[in-house]
């Protein structure tokens, strides 16, 4: 399993590197000391993550994922590590990557008969209050449920420069590939809100299934 999960990393660091173009439904490494929960749901997973942030570099936390269309459970601990921040007048750049390992399985099968499973993702995004740019790549090793890769970019715009204290609003549209699916290229136009420590994303695809993403800091 860890040859894979090395494999696919070194994979996805090249295309990331290749591609230059940065992931981010959000980010996953807080201020010191900040807690951060997320509850994301697109067309194929669901899954919640509640990390905890020591420092500015690092995250650690437990996540539960649902891949619906496989039927499978995955449960266990996350790491998230900040590579590189870049911050520039009027823009700022993040590189990330994250692992996880943990237990996987499905409603048909006992607790006690979980198989080992985890996953490792590169991450990475570029913004001004005008226009954003993200992509990442994951690769999932599910045990008896198999494995899979997913490959993701996102293009922004804001209608709008909020004031410091205001609602944000950004217009994305994000392109989903996942070499191993039936539906191997997904494209959902989206809506992300922002106010306070409260983020939200709302979107359909365009085979019509929807998007709901929650995050808040504290």
């Amino acid at each position: 399993m860890f040859r894979k999960i090395c494999a696919a990393a070194a994979a996805s660091l090249t295309l990331a590197v290749l591609t230059a173009a940065p992931q981010a439904a959000a980010r996953p490494v807080s201020y010191p000391g900040g807690w951060t929960v997320m509850v994301m749901n697109d067309d194929a997973m669901s899954s919640s993550l509640v990390h905890y942030s020591p420092s500015a570099d690092w995250s650690i936390g437990w996540r539960e994922n649902w891949a619906r269309d496989a039927d499978w459970v995955f449960t266990g601990a996350q790491i998230n590590r900040l590579v590189r921040r870049w911050n520039n007048p009027g823009s700022q750049a993040n590189f990330y990557i994250k692992g996880a390992l943990g237990g996987v399985g499905s409603e048909a099968r006992p607790l006690d008969d979980l198989d080992l499973g985890g996953m490792v993702e590169i991450a990475a995004d570029w913004e001004t209050r005008r226009w954003f740019l993200s992509a990442d790549a994951v690769y999932w090793d599910a045990g008896d449920f198999g494995d899979s890769t997913q490959y993701r970019a996102r293009v922004g715009v804001a209608p709008y420069v909020a004031e410091f204290g205001g609602i944000h609003t950004w217009l994305m549209l994000q392109a989903t590939h996942r070499p191993d699916a039936d539906d191997e290229l997904v494209l959902t136009p989206l809506a992300r809100f922002f106010y306070g420590t409260h983020l939200w994303e709302v979107g359909v695809t365009d085979r019509g299934e929807g998007l709901f993403n929650w995050i808040i800091r504290f």
